[in-house]
This record gives structure tokens, sequence and C-alpha cells, in this order.
């Protein structure tokens, strides 16, 4: 999943309309930037076995399938990760397209015995979450902390 744009030992951050930016990185952690849409910015860190996905900008039915075609990518990883942490705090809106999106995920990640586990719901995000009854399927997991 690395951009071949990407200088090897250079992280490349995606910005907003696919605006791109280079950082340094040091130590273990990869971060694989993905292609954002007008809504949505998505990074994947790999640190070790796990991964952390962090999302930044609205959820909804046009950005949707950016972030399942992202997680669908880690879950088909080789090896797969030991466990994958979705990082909401950046997301101020999220719709039931997301949240169909994040339990689709869930689900493969159960069968492959990897932990999947969201960090940082509040608000609105959060509200939506226990309203579906979704947040009870997350924290359920093997987490080891609450999804909020």
């Amino acid at each position: 999943m690395q951009r071949a744009d990407c200088p090897k030992g250079r992280r490349c951050d995606s910005g907003l309309y696919g605006q791109t930016n280079e950082r340094d990185w040091e130590g273990r952690l990869k971060q694989i930037p993905l292609a954002s849409s007008g809504s949505i910015s998505i990074t994947v860190d790999h640190s070790g076995a796990d991964a952390r996905v962090r999302l930044s900008g609205r959820i909804d039915v046009d950005s949707s399938p950016d972030l399942r075609d992202c997680l669908l990518a880690i879950l088909s990883e080789e090896p797969l990760p030991r466990a994958i942490t979705v990082d909401l705090a950046g997301v101020p809106y999220i719709e039931t397209s997301g949240i169909a999106t994040l339990i689709e995920a869930l689900r493969i990640a159960r069968h492959h015995q990897t932990i999947f586990c969201l960090q940082g719901l509040n608000g609105s995000v959060l509200r939506l979450f226990e309203v579906t009854g979704a947040l009870t399927l997350f924290e359920a997991g093997n987490c080891g902390q609450k999804a909020s």
C-alpha cells in the first residue's frame, strides 16, 4: 500500500483534495496516507503488529467507500495486523453508511481473529453509535477499553 511517489524513508501525508506534503518519520512507525475525497482524510499508521487508522472529516455516503477500501486493504495484508484501531476523534459527523462500513470491518476482523477497536468517539458521532446500538458491538470486542 506504500505510494510509489513517496520516497523511501519518508512519509507522505495527503491533505484535502489530494495535496501531498512530506515529513520525516522515525522509528518503527510506518505511515501510509491514502488519497482523500473532499470530505475525509484517511491515514494508516503501522507500528509493529498493529495498525491505526486516523480519520479526519465527515463520513458520509460519498466518503464511506474510501473508508471501506482502506479497511479491507488492511484486513487483506499478509501478515494480518494483530489489532486495528480506528481513531474517530477527527470526525465531527458520520452517517449510517459509515457505521455499516465499520461493522463490516469488525465482522471481517473477528473472522480473522484480529482485534478491531474504535477510539475517539464523541459528540454526535458517539450519540449515533449509541442510538443505533452499534456501540455495544464494538465494546464487546477484545479491546481492553470502551470505544468512547
